[in-house]
């Protein structure tokens, strides 16, 4: 029980990986100030109140990204703060009002909480493999991405990559508002995040799986670095609890194509109706490497992408999402 008694906060508790966040926190003994959008929403809820040590040492409370000391009464009395909430989706038809602002300001709100809060030893935010692709670099088999690449603002807005930029700035954000104001950071940039689904509602990365098993008879061409959300979780919880932890830590058990990802299911499913070739002819788009000797360092055993790719459909299956 390495986080007995120790209070953290969790902000955007509901999300896919935060809910994953607080049980493994709740199971390792911390007790975990979180907060939600509305607290009376029982999909932002219930799955949270039903982990095991919620009863005893999960406390909600409702913050909103865009308000001005929204998380003041959350981060009081914590160690440490995971601030992962986000905005995490593709098609925006505001880009600024829907993705970037919430993702900036909320972050720079959240560590203006900090800052007043004297007992905060370390911010853990949840950033992503969209702020570290981006940087105009090529990417083939033979090129390694590792914690030193940047996504530039300027190529994310040229390819309209709204996501990528949101998350590229909110990056930006942080690493100097906790320079100038000595906050001890660390940022966790993961792949696109597979596996179990705690929350009731599907999120990004468990629909592009879904989408493939749903009858598609294409699927896109693209490529992409993969990781199970529990290895996400339990980096972000290392990255508070390694005293030398410190700076990015890239995380993808590996980079695959949608094609291999058709070729797994179609082992794992024989009888599943999957997509049987790309939606263009082109040449399949390159895979390329993620260094993993940052995340070893800190700890992380990945879980392999077929384990992540089963239990990712099991979910869904469980859910209601899919049935076969």
């Amino acid at each position: 029980m390495s986080g007995n008694g120790k209070v953290v906060c969790v902000t955007g508790a509901s999300g896919y990986i935060a809910s994953w966040l607080v049980k493994l926190l709740l199971q390792r003994g911390y007790i975990v100030r979180a907060s939600v959008r509305d607290l009376a929403d029982p999909k932002k809820t219930e799955h949270l109140h039903a982990l095991e040590g919620a009863n005893e040492r999960l406390h909600l409370f409702k913050a909103n990204l865009l308000e001005e000391g929204s998380f003041d009464s959350v981060v009081e009395g914590c160690e440490g703060v995971f601030h992962t909430a986000s905005p995490c989706y593709m098609n925006a038809t505001d880009p600024q009002a829907e993705l970037i602002d919430p993702a900036v300001k909320g972050t720079l709100n959240v560590f203006s909480s900090c800052i007043k809060t004297p007992s905060v030893k370390r911010v853990v935010v949840t950033s992503s493999m969209a702020a570290v692709l981006h940087s105009g670099k090529p990417r083939t088999p033979d090129v390694v991405v590792d914690e030193t690449w940047f996504s530039s603002a300027k190529v994310c807005k040229q390819a309209k990559m709204w996501y990528a930029l949101s998350k590229t700035l909110a990056e930006e954000a942080a690493w100097k508002f906790a320079k100038d104001n000595s906050i001890d950071m660390v940022t966790i940039n993961p792949a696109a995040v597979i596996g179990p689904l705690l929350q009731p509602t599907l999120n990004m990365s468990a629909a592009v799986i879904l989408n493939l098993i749903n009858g598609s008879s294409t699927c896109p061409n693209a490529s992409f670095g993969w990781v199970n959300v529990e290895d996400v979780a339990m980096a972000h919880i290392l990255a508070f609890e390694v005293p030398l932890a410190s700076g990015r830590y890239c995380l993808a058990e590996r980079v695959a194509h949608y094609a291999e990802l058709v070729k797994i299911l179609h082992e794992q499913y024989p009888a599943l109706k999957l997509p049987e070739k790309c939606v263009d002819d082109k040449p399949f788009v390159p895979i390329y490497q993620v260094s993993k000797e940052k995340a070893k360092s800190l700890g992380i055993d990945y879980i392999p992408l077929e384990t992540s790719m089963k239990e990712t459909v099991e979910s869904l299956r469980k859910k209601g999402f899919v049935s076969f």
